[in-house]
């Protein structure tokens, strides 16, 4: 008598239960189209981050670089029939005469700025980090130069250092010292504006560095008070090391603010006298909305090469933190 053999098909479930281990599991078409959806939903998520970058960053971009390799005048910006000029404008632009004092000035005011409003801001951050009566009052006082808008901020800078009517020269005044010219003097100018961007921002800096000291373990400084170090020691080898990555941010961040500081400059001096305090922020202005004929392609060309500076800067962050994190 024969007898018919008969075959079973097991599934990989059934495989795990009865070997115990897992079998191999096969995609149905059923599953691979239920996880469709959820890509969509993630896409409708990025969907308007996306499209708010390429028409609020991407394409001014673009057509700011076009702008620097065509030769456009007012007519040929309308109907778009602008000459194709390569770098000419670029060329143009670095032979200017006011190039080499717009660079000069505009790495003065950034560096300075940064210098002055990063250790200013860390050494009021360390103070108000000290429980004592009204600090957190204090803290928020701080903080006005910050809230209030640029141009009120600088309209009043602008009154304060007023050759003939500023409180500040009244004061000199009182103090038996000389009068200084401080807007209108070709050594002093650029000096002003200073002042100014570094009051406006050390509260920036106060913020993210007080932020920084709340994140530090209060154990390290119990275990140094234990060990005997100074305050000196303990700032130095403690406080400011950890502080580095929360540093390395507000310095990229005040440097990339700094670079693009256009109200505070225009309101106080506007770039003057002649090109004492002219920045490539002014200078790109002035070349396109200066009044007279615009130069439309040179001023896109300054503005190009402010924003390849501050793309450099953010390289160079982002090579610090690869640094930092393999440290």
């Amino acid at each position: 008598m024969r007898i018919a053999k008969t075959t079973n098909t097991v599934d990989g479930d059934d495989v795990g239960r009865v070997t115990g281990q897992a079998g191999p599991v096969t995609r149905t078409p059923r599953t691979r189209s239920a996880r469709l959806p959820s890509h969509l939903v993630a896409w409708a998520f990025l969907a308007p981050v996306v499209l708010y970058l390429a028409v609020f960053y991407a394409y001014p971009l673009g057509r700011n670089v076009d702008l620097s390799f065509r030769d456009y005048t007012l007519r040929s910006f309308i109907d778009g029939t602008a000459k194709f000029s390569g770098f000419d404008n670029y060329v143009e632009v670095i032979h200017s005469p006011t190039f080499v004092p717009a660079l000069t000035n505009t790495a003065v005011f950034t560096f300075v700025s940064i210098a002055f409003q990063f250790s200013i801001g860390l050494a009021l951050a360390v103070f108000f980090f000290k429980k004592f009566p009204l600090a957190a009052t204090l803290r928020a006082l701080f903080l006005v130069p910050w809230l209030l808008p640029l141009l009120v901020s600088a309209s009043v800078w602008a009154w304060m250092l007023n050759s003939e009517s500023g409180i500040v020269n009244s004061g000199l005044e009182h103090l038996g010292m000389h009068q200084i010219n401080w807007l209108t003097s070709p050594q002093w100018a650029l000096v002003s504006v200073l002042i100014a961007n570094i009051w406006i921002g050390i509260p920036f800096n106060l913020v993210l560095m007080y932020s920084g000291l709340q994140s530090i373990p209060g154990e390290v400084y119990e275990a140094a008070s234990l060990d005997g170090a100074s305050k000196w020691q303990v700032f130095w080898r403690i406080t400011f090391p950890l502080l580095r990555p929360v540093s390395a941010i507000t310095i990229l961040l005040g440097l990339v603010y700094t670079l693009k500081v256009f109200d505070i400059i225009w309101i106080m001096t506007r770039g003057g006298p002649g090109n004492s305090s002219v920045t490539f922020a002014i200078w790109s202005y002035r070349l396109g909305f200066g009044g007279g004929s615009p130069d439309l392609s040179p001023a896109a060309a300054v503005a190009n090469l402010l924003i390849l500076v501050a793309f450099a800067f953010g390289l160079v962050y982002i090579r610090m933190q690869r640094r930092l994190v393999e440290l």
